[in-house]
């Protein structure tokens, strides 16, 4: 299963919602970066992805968004292949 990383704040609804989600995916295990309790990876995390809002996601190299985008991702059927990459 691909490594999933995802940019969150310890009380962000959308990030729960992600989660949630990927959990159900079967994925064990979430790096979790809490830019609510590290303000420089914010700064990173929006250098890197160009957005300022959480949850960001990662699976593997590839940059998913955040939980709409995710969701989107999962109903057009793109995220079980990405998991499994």
């Amino acid at each position: 299963m691909a490594k999933v990383l995802m940019y969150s704040t310890g009380v962000c609804p959308y990030c729960i919602q992600a989660e949630r989600l990927l959990t159900a995916k079967g994925v064990t295990a979430i790096d979790k970066i809490r830019v609510d309790l590290q303000p420089e990876q914010r700064v990173a995390m929006m250098e890197k992805t160009g957005r300022r809002t959480v949850p960001q996601i990662y699976i593997g190299d590839t940059h998913v968004g955040g939980f709409d985008d995710l969701s989107a991702l999962d109903r057009a059927g793109g995220l079980d292949s990405l998991l499994a990459a």
